[in-house]
């Protein structure tokens, strides 16, 4: 962190309008204003946003650093992504910080890890390989949509290990509806009263379904007979050996709630650009597509890669401050919320050379320097299901790049909009498909 000894006692700049205006511009059209603020304030900014919440962008990469290398006691990332808790319960490994934070951590990681990836390889290629077959040749049709179905459906296989039968059927059914809200529901959330009416509530009473299927299947799952050789995360959290480390229902349920609506609409967006930036440039689908055929999966995970860093599914990771911090010159109080700006330092040319050109091979050869591409966060707070995204989107393209050839329905390059945390493409990612 730099320090200007003389505006230690200053907080970060910022735009000066209301709080609630605020929160609509930042929350609908961040991929603008971002740059924006940025040009105009600085690498240390503060945005305002709804229910008293100060939110200090940081941009630069040194000050990003000592965040993510900073004491967990005081950089809270559960306090900092609170506005999930109506949607993801207390308990979700997403929402909780300190000791509480390593215990859940320490038992869903060996499901994320090593062996346990490979043993998901053959079902993803299963399915990947089911719905690309299903595309329709010669028609324009959203990507993003199919994307966000098949990501679904992997997580629902490999989280939960649900069979086909009515309760799958209704749990895609509920949770594509419940995922589908708008920035300012998630605001809404918050206020209780706001839940009893209107979209807030039918929103309340989906989730309250979703809750009643997920508790009928943990129930269930719990005197299965073959439960010790099921491979599943739920399965493999129910067998934990020791006793103290066994979850509650309640703790279940946020757990898998979190991982079934963080897990699959991250790597469905990724996967929609890519596609969308492959049918831009006929050189690299055509590299692509070779690599697809020779089993080259370094190149196909350096094409989502160079996706996720071109347009970043999550523009910032949040962290609640427990104490002062200084950052950059600046005393940021205690109760402030630190936003290392994932978008900001991807689309800066001093780390990613020509950073608004599409070049998968920027993630050849080592990749860009350390720090500089963080979409799964950083820290000890870092994605655990960053592995496991990155090989499901590589199955998914060698799926599609094996079967089809890849075309858009227009010459423009799709822009962003912001669908609650996350930023998707605008029109769907449209392309059509050709039998290769």
């Amino acid at each position: 962190m730099t320090t200007t000894l003389s505006r230690t006692t200053a907080l970060p700049p910022g735009p000066k309008l209301p709080a609630l205006v605020q929160t609509v511009l930042f929350g609908n059209f961040r991929h603008r204003l971002l740059p924006l603020w940025h040009r105009r304030y600085g690498d240390v900014f503060t945005v305002r946003l709804y229910a008293n919440r100060e939110a200090v962008q940081l941009a630069d990469l040194d000050h990003i650093k000592a965040v993510f290398s900073g004491s967990a006691k005081t950089f809270h990332a559960g306090e900092g992504n609170a506005i999930l808790k109506p949607i993801m319960g207390e308990h979700s490994v997403l929402l909780t910080d300190e000791d509480v934070h390593l215990r859940a951590r320490k038992l869903l990681m060996p499901a994320f890890h090593g062996s346990a990836l490979r043993g998901y390889r053959d079902m993803i290629t299963e399915l990947a390989e089911r719905e690309a077959a299903g595309w329709p040749a010669g028609r324009v049709f959203r990507s993003h949509e199919r994307m966000q179905a098949l990501t679904l459906e992997i997580i629902l296989r490999v989280v939960f290990g649900v069979g086909e039968g009515p309760r799958l059927d209704e749990l895609r059914r509920l949770l594509t509806e419940l995922v589908d809200i708008g920035v300012l529901d998630l605001f809404g959330f918050q206020n209780e009263k706001l839940r009893n009416f209107g979209p807030f509530r039918r929103s309340r009473e989906r989730q309250e379904r979703v809750d009643e299927l997920l508790y009928a299947e943990i129930a269930e799952r719990r005197t299965a007979p073959d439960l010790e050789e099921r491979g599943d995360v739920l399965s493999r959290l129910l067998t934990v050996p020791a006793e103290d480390d066994r979850l509650s229902d309640a703790e279940l349920r946020d757990q898998l709630i979190t991982l079934l609506l963080a897990g699959h609409e991250t790597t469905a967006t990724a996967l929609a650009w890519s596609f969308h930036e492959l049918a831009r440039d006929p050189a690299r689908l055509r590299r692509a597509t070779e690599a697809a055929g020779s089993g080259d999966d370094k190149y196909l995970e350096a094409v989502v890669k160079e996706a996720m860093r071109l347009h970043p599914v999550i523009s910032e990771v949040a962290r609640r401050l427990t104490e002062d911090v200084e950052i950059g010159g600046y005393r940021i109080p205690a109760g402030y919320t630190v936003m290392p700006s994932i978008a900001l330092v991807h689309a800066d040319g001093a780390h990613h050379p020509a950073p608004d050109e599409f070049r998968p091979e920027r993630f050849l050869d080592g990749g860009p320097a350390s720090g500089t591409w963080f979409p799964f966060g950083g820290g000890v707070r870092r994605c655990l299901g960053a592995g496991f995204s990155l090989l499901e989107a590589t199955i998914v393209l060698r799926a599609v790049l094996s079967r089809w050839h890849l075309t858009l329905d227009r010459a423009r390059a799709e822009g962003s909009r912001a669908r609650h945390i996350t930023m998707v493409p605008a029109r769907g990612a449209r392309i059509s498909v050709t039998p290769r």
